[in-house]
Order: structure tokens, then sequence, then C-alpha cells
């Protein structure tokens, strides 16, 4: 998640402004086909309950997203899921380098030359199948290199004259390249986005091979120790100083891009690059190289699995666990634990007066509070406006006042919408020039955030349920259906409350069917 914070003064107290965008920024738009309930049939009615009135929407003023918060979220860059995801692709490199350097490993070239071109075929599938751009060029790029050092090399060694420019040419592109498909976004394979790099790496390919090309094929070595002076090539070849600086920019651009948006791709080029400065360091030894390449192209290729596990397990717009993730951590739910049902109060309300680019913010601002829920306890998306927090291990007693805290933080954040939402627009000559207008103002946007004056912020509250185990009640399910009980009772009596189901119930006077 990329933001941006601007502080301003406003009377006493000081306002942290955060602009924020989804974690999947190519995949964070909603179906445009969605009805009334933000694309999500919600199962209950609840009673309307008298409360102050929603400000109207704000006037177009600017295009941003940005939402007012009393803190500043701190980024969340060594998280168990961060550093899992980092570390995850490299601890298969770390395995290929023991193998490697302790001789566990006994597969001769042929039969890495095998697994190199397996991997190989296999990513590239696999990224044509699942629309991953970036990914199949990284490793056609892999295989570009490999194929540019063993067709000079001709199995020779030491690697001098054009074998040796080869290598080099090839150590200095695929950094440079791999940082150029961190900085692209994902578009596919239509011909717009990817022809532009088909010619690329076909010019940078072409000027590689005229180049070595024209220059001799071995070079000549010293006279005296010219035996010892081919082993030490053989072993390793150390490459040019700016060769080594434009290694380590590129590494820390990666990873930084990594921390950022914490996807599977950004490790995966990071890991990946990293094994092939190990295949150009060793490029001497045609083994060595052959296996670390391979695991450039494993770590790429098994990225993309990574990223469909994500995508069937995670939302797309809050990226908390979805549905299907819950329903695989019901399954292995042991005795005791607790189970809250949480709801936002009047989000239908919302999306009817503020639109549903208004609706996506009030989600990705409970989801972030609830992500970072205390007590132990895991967050997922149910659909809607609903979700369902974990508490494994946990009674009722033990996890009210986490979810009371909870509560209260969501009810402390504030934010503003982003204006006019683009579907409640009209479609004529003049919606362009809006649009084109609040861009040429952005700065002017920017600016009017350090003013005093400005429309009321808006803030949100949920209604929270929760249940425990017990003997008369084994099934999770079952757990699910009292708390969803509770939350019932939170919207009876007032909203914006934590509702036990062992509480004792109050007569709630319901009028008709209204907004939840």
């Amino acid at each position: 998640m990329t933001s941006l914070i601007l502080v301003r003064k406003h009377a006493s107290e000081t306002e942290t402004v955060m602009i924020q965008r989804s974690v999947f920024p190519e995949m964070g738009h909603m179906s445009k086909k969605r009805n009334a309930g933000h694309g999500f049939s919600s199962r209950r009615h609840f009673a309307p309950e008298p409360e102050p009135p929603i400000p109207a929407a704000r006037q177009p003023s600017d295009n941003f997203y940005w939402t007012l918060l009393p803190e500043a979220p701190r980024l969340d860059m060594f998280s168990k899921a961060t550093v899992k995801s980092l570390l995850l692709p490299g601890g298969l490199l770390l395995a290929a380098v023991v193998l490697l350097q302790t001789g566990l490993l006994t597969l001769t070239v042929p039969g890495l030359m095998f697994v190199f071109y397996g991997a190989v075929t296999a990513g590239l599938l696999l990224a044509w199948r699942f629309h991953s751009s970036r990914v199949f060029f990284a490793l056609l790029l892999l295989l570009l290199a490999q194929e540019a050092t063993t067709v000079f090399s001709a199995g020779r060694l030491p690697l001098t004259g054009s074998a040796r420019s080869a290598l080099e040419a090839v150590a200095l592109l695929v950094p440079l390249n791999f940082v150029l498909l961190s900085l692209l976004r994902e578009r596919g394979f239509a011909f717009p986005n990817t022809g532009p790099l088909f010619l690329l790496w076909l010019v940078q390919a072409t000027a590689v091979f005229a180049i070595c090309r024209a220059l001799p094929i071995t070079a000549a070595l010293p006279a005296h120790g010219s035996h010892h002076a081919a082993a030490s090539l053989a072993s390793s070849l150390p490459l040019p100083n700016y060769i080594l600086w434009i290694f380590a920019a590129a590494g820390v651009t990666l990873l930084v891009r990594f921390l950022l948006l914490r996807k599977p791709v950004e490790s995966a080029l990071l890991w990946s690059l990293l094994a092939f400065f190990l295949a150009a360091h060793f490029g001497g030894q045609e083994r060595f190289a052959l296996a670390y390449n391979a695991t450039a192209a494993l770590i790429l290729a098994l990225s993309i699995i990574e990223t469909s596990y994500l995508l069937a397990y995670h939302d797309e717009l809050t990226t908390l666990p979805s549905r299907r993730a819950l329903n695989d951590a019901l399954l292995s739910l042991q005795a005791p634990y607790s189970i809250a049902m949480v709801d936002i109060d009047h989000f239908k309300q919302f999306n009817d007066q503020h639109g549903h680019d208004t609706g996506d913010q009030v989600l990705r601002l409970v989801a972030a509070k609830l992500a970072r829920v205390t007590g132990g306890g895991q967050a997922y998306r149910c659909g809607g406006e609903e979700f369902t927090i974990l508490f494994a291990g946990k009674t009722t007693d033990e996890v009210v006042e986490h979810l009371e805290q909870l509560r209260r933080a969501i009810e402390a954040a504030r934010f503003r919408p982003r204006g006019i939402d683009r579907r409640q627009t009209s479609r004529g000559p003049d919606r362009r020039t809006v649009r084109q207008r609040g861009r040429a103002r952005a700065g002017q946007a920017v600016r009017r955030l350090a003013q005093v004056d400005g429309p009321a912020a808006l803030s949100v509250t949920v209604s929270i349920g929760v249940a425990a185990w017990t003997q008369d009640k084994p099934d999770p399910n079952q757990i699910m259906d009292a708390a969803d009980k509770a939350l019932y009772r939170a919207k009876g009596n007032g909203r914006n409350r934590v509702q036990t189901a062992s509480a004792p119930r109050r007569r709630a006077r319901v009028k008709t069917a209204g907004i939840a």
C-alpha cells in the first residue's frame, strides 16, 4: 500500500491526511454490476435509529482519495505475512546454495539444463495462462541471458574474449530490465502493452550479439602460471565494479517495491535477481551457473502460484482473507474459541448519499482497523459490509475488551469522501471537462489541505456480536449463528456497541425494516 502523508493545523489540533491506494492497484476496482448493497445482498434488515444526518457529498474540488485518521497508521513492514512472503523464495535460493557448495547436488550439466529449460517452459505457460506478463518477460530475459553466455562460451573455460563480454553485457542488462518490469503495471498480453517490451528485448539481444560477434573468441592469458590463472577464472568471475553497483541499486529498488506493495511478484523479482547474480559470479562453472539460473526460473514460476492463491483466498478490495479462507479456518478450530461478527452501521446510507467510491473507502478504512485487532484475532471479509473475527483459544470474557478497543478505534477514525462518484456523474460533454479541470488543479487541491476551512469529516461505526464455544454448541456454524444473533441485538439496541451472546436480552422496539 503506497501512502502520502500530509499534515495540516486545524484550530488547536493536528490532523493527519492519508492518501491511500489499494494493495492490488491493478485489481482494486469492483465490478460495475452491483446492487444497492454494494455488490452483496445483506441477510438482515434492522430497524432505523435516529442519528444525526450524514453531511452531503462534497462538491467537485479535486480528484484525490484521502482519509483523515487521528494517527498516521504505521506501515507494518515486518509483519508475519510480510516476512513470510519475503523469505519464502529466499529459502529456495538458500537450499540451492547449500546443495551446490556442499556437493550434495549430484546432477550433471545435462540434468541441470533439463531442470532450467523445464522451469522456464512451465513458468512461461503459467504466466501466459494467468495473464502475468511481467513474470513472462522476466523468464524470457533469463532464457536470453543463458543462451547468450552458452553460445559465445561454447563450452570453453575460462570465459574470455567474446564470452566474457557476453557475460558482462547480460549482467548489466538483466538488473536494469528487472527494475523496469517491477515499475510497470500488470496489463496482460494485449499487443499495445507487450509490443514495446518485445521490441526492447529484441534490440538488446541484437546489440549483444553484434558486439560480442565482433570480438575475438578467446583472449590471451598470462604466460606465467597460466594454468593457475585459468583455474582461478573458472571458479569465479569477478564482475566490474560498476556492474556490482548496478546490482546493488537494483536490489534495493526491488526491496523497496516489495515493502510498499507486498506482492509475490515483487519478492520473486528480488530473489531471482540475486540468484542470477550468483549465476553471473560463477559463470566460469557451467554447472553452478545453470543451477542458479534454474533456481531463478523456479522462483518466478512459483510466484504465479502464490499470486493465484492470494487472489483466491484474499479479498481484492480490502486485502483481508476472504470467505473461502474463513471456511478453511473454521475446519481447523480447536476449542475453546470465540467468533465475532462485525457489521458497518448505515453502510447503505453512505452508498446512497456519497456513491460507491466512498463505500470502497469505508470498507478499506474498517478493514485496516480490523487487520490490527488485538487479542490474537484474525479478521475475514464475509461479503458486503460484514466481517468475521476468529479468536482461537479465547473465551468471550477474554476478547470483549479487545473488541471494545476495535470499536472505539473505528469510531474515532475520520475520512473525507472523494467528492463526486464517477458513477454519479452524468456522461454528457461536461463530464470530461470537469475531470480534466480536476486533474489540472491537482496542485491547488493539495494546497487546500493546509487551509482551516473545509467540509466536515465523516465517520463510521460498527456493531459487533460475539459468541464463544460451548459444549452445547460444538459446531462453529452454531457459534457463528449465535454471534449473528448477538449482532442483531446490538443493532436493535442502538448500534455502535459490542453485544455478547450470553448477555441478557433487551426488548428492542422495531419500527420498520431499514438501513443496516
